[in-house]
């Protein structure tokens, strides 16, 4: 018995041993972080927005969206909306908390990709919780990058992306943090994500708004802000976006 508490105690001392000063095992965007597994999505299927839904993007027009104010600066091409690299990211006119959010992307076939550059975007939830857009196929970068990462904080738990040229889909349930009457957190952010029709991040509980290379932390903001995507400089393509406003979490009655 002795011997096994011992035992225990020496794991629990190595254990320890391997978590950083912050209380994390890894750094931000570390290599060393274990890359997820590769799983080959099933077909991707066709799909149409609920009733409920708001459509974001229809293939038609880009008049949900403002370049910092003024009218999208994106293109639309082949009803698809088309990154305009230089002009800046893109925000909804509307605002937003509590959401289902459906987004298909595709990196264009023959993009020179590598690492980070040359295939990177984003949607940014409240203006500062990023899901990561990424050519993660056949491309290595560190694991809270990839495609299908809450960037700077949770891989993914599968890399379940396409090869460029195909189109990635998305489908998020965002549930916003909750802050008191003093701004203080009471409930942080949450992000489901099924990626091309596999899940890859389970009701994960964000730890403050994305940061680059630094460890992400709260401050008290609106219940609602519009979304935005990202200009990375890169030719990303979009379309079929549409959102469902959520109620807030069911309690047994």
């Amino acid at each position: 018995m002795h011997h096994a508490i011992a035992c225990s105690c020496l794991v629990a001392g190595l254990a320890a041993a391997t978590v950083s000063q912050d209380g994390f095992k890894y750094k931000v965007h570390d290599m060393e972080r274990p890359q997820p597994a590769a799983v080959a999505p099933g077909t991707l299927q066709g799909s149409t927005a609920p009733s409920d839904a708001v459509a974001l993007f229809d293939g038609k027009s880009s008049d949900k969206w403002t370049s910092g104010g003024k009218p999208c600066a994106w293109t639309i091409e082949n009803g698809e909306l088309v990154v305009k690299a230089g002009t800046g990211d893109i925000s909804t006119k509307d605002s937003f908390g509590d959401c289902q959010l459906h987004l298909e992307f595709m990196v264009p076939a023959g993009r020179e990709c590598k690492g980070q550059g040359g295939c990177n975007s984003g949607v940014f939830f409240m203006n500062q919780y990023e899901v990561q857009i990424l050519n993660s196929h056949n491309n290595v970068t560190y694991a809270d990058g990839m495609a299908g990462s809450c960037y700077g904080q949770h891989p993914p738990m599968v890399n379940a992306c396409r090869p460029q040229g195909e189109w990635n889909v998305y489908d998020i349930v965002f549930r916003a943090p909750r802050f008191d009457k003093d701004g203080k957190l009471e409930t942080p952010a949450y992000v489901t994500l099924m990626m091309n029709g596999v899940l890859v991040q389970d009701h994960v509980a964000l730890l403050g708004s994305t940061a680059h290379a630094a460890r992400a932390k709260y401050s008290a903001h609106a219940a609602e802000l519009p979304i935005r995507l990202q200009d990375h400089g890169d030719p990303l393509r979009f379309r079929n976006i549409w959102l469902r406003k959520l109620p807030a979490p069911q309690k047994a009655e």
